[in-house]
């Protein structure tokens, strides 16, 4: 039982089954443009949240939250389900198989045996299609992957019961229904425009623009705050968070302005060629920022790698997304 399901390799996991399950129902948009449209960009510094008792850091909108929007701006209409039976989930899994429906499912990644053993690490966020069985093994498009997997049953159900913080309860959803012909420029441009809100309109200080100086602020203050070694387990933390979960906070800023590059052509506006480029340097300064934290993590700085540095870069990286979310307000 095998469906005929095209896998594409993407950067980050929603996004990638969002492109890709719309690609097999014939609409066919990048991964960038299923970002962009579904909101995804996204900052919040929560310490009040802990994850291994240090700060949540997310460079990206709630989980669930690209496809669930993608989804309403085109039209379609998805069916989602959670459980507390592993059982009936896999047997709700195979019987969607059955009928030829394509399955994303929401796992826990450290159980998936496919991940090389250094990539494995308690990430209970992780995207993926079931489009096949043959046997006991589920054939799996997993986005970040180059080419389909395979997977046990029992491994899958370890990994869709994982364990832990955001704990995935064997969530799946599918694309139920879906138009025949649609028009993505509004979905872009409200894409575009909740954005915008999110970033420089939330009320408090914890997220969007506000977000990133409150914890240029704090980066500042952590030396003498808390101490070298503890101040290096945040740093270590913040610098995972930004790199290792799903596409990073440079590589969300990048998929943003490969967003905004399309958008350009979508709405014949050239003035967002120049907002990604922006963009794309925002990105690059996201980049330096977590090369600093790590060579502090590792003990390899220079005069040049201090907290200072990172908040600078912090502050740096707020004017710059604060320029391109104001001027895309203009735009849109």
């Amino acid at each position: 039982m095998k469906i005929d399901f095209t896998h594409r390799q993407s950067a980050h996991c929603e996004s990638g089954v969002c492109s890709n399950l719309l690609h097999h129902y014939g609409v066919d948009i990048s991964e960038a443009m299923a970002f962009g449209i579904g909101s995804g960009m996204f900052f919040g510094y929560l310490p009040f949240i802990r994850i291994n008792n240090l700060p949540l850091t997310t460079y990206r909108c709630e989980v669930g939250g690209i496809f669930k929007r993608v989804a309403k701006r085109l039209g379609c209409q998805v069916h989602s389900q959670k459980f507390r039976n592993p059982d009936k989930a896999m047997e709700a899994l195979d019987e969607r198989l059955e009928q030829g429906i394509p399955v994303a499912c929401r796992t826990g990644g450290y159980w998936l045996p496919y991940f090389p053993p250094a990539f494995r690490f308690h990430f209970n966020m992780h995207n993926l299609v079931v489009y096949g069985k043959e046997g006991n093994d589920y054939i799996i498009s997993d986005p970040v992957f180059p080419s389909p997997e395979r997977c046990g049953r029992s491994d899958l159900l370890k990994a869709r019961f994982a364990k832990g913080a955001m704990a995935p309860k064997g969530t799946m959803y599918h694309l139920k229904q879906v138009p025949r012909q649609v028009d993505p420029a509004p979905a872009a441009c409200k894409g575009i425009r909740e954005v915008c809100r999110r970033m420089l309109s939330t009320p408090g200080p914890v997220i969007g623009i506000r977000g990133i100086r409150f914890l240029a602020g704090q980066v500042k203050k952590w030396p003498k705050k808390l101490g070298e070694k503890r101040a290096l387990l945040y740093v270590g933390q913040l610098i995972r968070m930004q790199e290792e979960l799903g596409t990073g906070g440079a590589g969300f800023r990048f998929m943003f302005a490969a967003f905004l590059q399309e958008a350009a052509a979508l709405l014949e506006n050239p003035q967002l060629l120049e907002l990604s480029r922006v963009m794309t340097d925002v990105g690059d300064r996201w980049r330096k920022f977590a090369v600093i934290g790590g060579r502090l993590c590792k003990g390899r700085a220079s005069g040049e790698d201090t907290y200072e540095a990172m908040a600078n870069l912090l502050n740096e990286c707020a004017d710059g997304e604060s320029s391109v979310y104001r001027k895309l307000l203009q735009i849109v």
